[in-house]
């Protein structure tokens, strides 16, 4: 099978595109003509569909498609922010925070409520509560945090569970259910680090962060030995249902979001966890330029397939510094684009036809997303050609009435009467982003007060203070404090914390975690966003075991691999997960003593420096090299 995909690769011939590039005033007319493409869905939305989730843009209707709580203006907020439309935003933000509840007798997805509602307000509240946004609403006084928060705790019994992976669902007046499946998936509970872990920054309750960062090691502990994850798993027995490791369909954003943490929180045990991830991905999954799916044990090949939601892979090697694959990869995915105008939920690798039973493409936005990426980081025109071609067909294939439509089948163009909110979260977002970054890029993103993490759902999430060095709060002269403690020495009040000789043990609403403490390094005098006391050195060369003392998985650390990155550990600390009843532990060995090493590390303080070309430490295989990340 393995011969069979090289050869079709081999032979295939990716055609260039036929139309002149893209002019500076083309690209300008293409980003006002998307801001239009925005504007024509919203106000459809708004005049058919609101206060319901979604709109049926066929019919100009709308219907309750996720838990009946304006869906699709939630998930609209940055982006009226980012077209700078500020009577709209505010207008959405002060509905919002009058009228949104969630105390309804509705089970809902964990994963679309948390990247699509919950990401959604967190968000639009640090927009419109930030001077510094050009978009902050007077009348604002944390309406939106508050109801995040609400959500947060009702989202919260999920991860009730032995091994502290979710269940899939949750009733937001009840809890989960008796009957609730404990099978989910493994992007559906490895992909909420982002959105809980703000929750718990913006709110100083620990209990948010803690539990998706259990999720994501209950994911982690149980890869295989060629260190892949499959598709499915029970969230009781850690036991895989089913596994198929692929890049794409249930397993996509929880590569995503091992990157897109560390970026954001620092936290170099992300930062592992994907240096290892990536590298079983390059080795096992890529077949140059595609992915294929592959068991997750024996790595062999099960499905010569790409699925659409494979094309955000291109984009995360950007962020990750690996251009040279991820423009192979684009131009594969793009000429499936331009051989059906769109890309469906399947192109089967074998036969070079479109999958039976996935003909659709319900306006996703990967393959755009990637797009943007690429030109953001090569500046190469033929993304914007690319750009041009993805526009051409959603204005002559998916318009409607009153909105933008699903495709039912790429051969045949027929058109569904639903319009998914992320159309107006990601899909134009990007679009917008692309050209107007080629005309001017004065907004947010690109000229802005901050950088930006864009969340699986496109939302925006600045790396600042407030956010990316919470642990950090007054621990030094300059370091960002909140209320009264401003500019003081004052340790943090964020979490609620007592001091041992060895440990240090937070506490929050019957949860504990134990940490080995850090030797502190005393600083004085303005240091502008780095402490030298800050390391998360000992989030790495972790073995993880269950609470029974079972050994789950090792990290092995090979020195010889690793080199100077990994140099002073002198042995894995041991992790213990406990997940029974709102009891998470983790507890790392006593008297395990660290040097801290700050040669060649990212943001070797604090790791939150994006503004100089920080770079990626050598993973174990050279797939990752060491190279520039986000400082496009």
């Amino acid at each position: 099978m393995k011969g069979l995909i090289c050869i079709l690769i081999l032979s295939t011939v990716f055609r260039p595109s036929d139309a002149e590039g893209v002019s500076p005033l083309e690209a300008k007319q293409l980003r006002d003509e998307v801001q239009q493409m925005f504007y024509h869905a919203f106000d459809g939305y708004m005049e058919h569909a609101f206060p319901l989730d979604e709109l049926r843009p066929l019919t100009c209707s709308g219907e309750d498609s996720l838990g009946s709580y304006a869906l699709t203006l939630i998930d609209s907020l940055d982006t009226l922010a980012l077209l700078g439309d500020s009577s709209r935003f505010t207008a959405a933000v002060e509905w919002i925070g009058q009228n949104l509840s969630f105390d309804i007798n509705k089970t809902v997805s964990l994963f679309e409520t948390t990247i699509r509602v919950l990401g959604g307000l967190l968000s639009a509240h640090l927009i419109a509560s930030d001077y510094a946004t050009g978009m902050k609403v007077d009348s604002y006084d944390d309406q939106l945090l508050h109801v995040a928060e609400d959500l947060g705790q009702r989202l919260l019994p999920a991860f009730e569970t032995p091994t502290g992976i979710p269940f899939g669902s949750v009733n937001l007046l009840y809890g989960v259910d008796e009957h609730e499946s404990k099978i989910t998936s493994t992007a559906g509970g490895g992909t909420l680090t982002i959105e809980f872990g703000v929750l718990s920054r913006l709110t100083g309750n620990p209990v948010f962060e803690k539990v998706t960062k259990n999720a994501v090691r209950g994911i982690w502990v149980r890869r295989s030995e060629i260190d892949l994850v499959g598709a499915h798993i029970n969230v009781f027995t850690g036991e895989w249902t089913q596994k198929d490791a692929g890049i794409g369909t249930s397993i996509d954003s929880f590569y995503e979001y091992l990157l897109k943490a560390y970026l954001l929180f620092g936290d170099e045990e992300y930062l592992y966890m994907f240096q290892e991830a990536y590298r079983a991905v390059m080795h096992y999954l890529h077949n140059d330029p595609w992915y294929v799916e592959v068991n997750m044990n024996s790595a062999a090949v099960v499905w010569p397939l790409f699925n659409s939601l494979q094309a955000f892979w291109p984009g995360l090697q950007v962020l990750a510094g690996d251009v040279e694959p991820a423009a192979r990869t684009h131009k594969a995915f793009f000429s499936v684009w331009k051989r059906y105008g769109f890309t469906p939920e399947g192109f089967n690798l074998a036969t070079f036809s479109v999958q039976n039973g996935q003909k659709s493409y319900p306006l996703r936005p990967e393959l755009i997303e990637s797009t943007y990426w690429l030109f953001k980081a090569t500046r190469d025109p033929m993304y914007l050609d690319a750009g041009r071609d993805m526009v051409a067909s959603l204005q002559y294939g998916a318009r409607c009435p009153c909105g933008y439509c699903h495709i039912t089948d790429v051969e045949s163009h027929k058109q569904e009467d639903h319009m998914e909110s992320f159309f107006l979260a990601e899909t134009v977002k990007y679009l917008w982003l692309l050209f107007d970054l080629a005309v001017s890029a004065d907004n947010m993103v690109e000229n802005g007060p901050y950088r930006y993490i864009f969340s699986t759902e496109g939302h925006l999430f600045p790396i600042s203070p407030e956010i990316s060095l919470v642990e950090e709060h007054c621990s030094y002269f300059g370091a960002f404090c909140k209320g009264k403690e401003r500019h003081t020495h004052k340790k943090s009040d964020a979490y609620d914390h007592l001091e041992t000789n060895k440990t240090r043990i937070y506490s929050d609403g019957g949860q504990s975690v134990s940490l080995q403490s850090e030797t502190s390094i005393s600083t004085s005098g303005f240091i502008k966003g780095l402490c030298p006391g800050v390391s998360h050195r000992r989030k790495l060369g972790i073995t993880y075991s269950t609470d029974e003392g079972k050994q789950m998985k090792k990290m092995h650390i090979d020195d010889s691999r690793h080199s100077h990155h990994f140099q002073d550990l002198q042995r894995p600390s041991s992790i213990r997960i406990s997940s029974l009843k709102h009891k998470y532990v983790v507890l790392y060995n006593e008297g395990d003593e660290r040097k801290t090493d700050t040669s060649n590390q990212v943001a070797s303080t604090d790791g939150h420096d994006m503004d100089r070309g920080d770079t990626v430490p050598n993973s174990s295989d050279d797939s990752l090299p060491a190279r520039t990340i986000a400082a496009f």
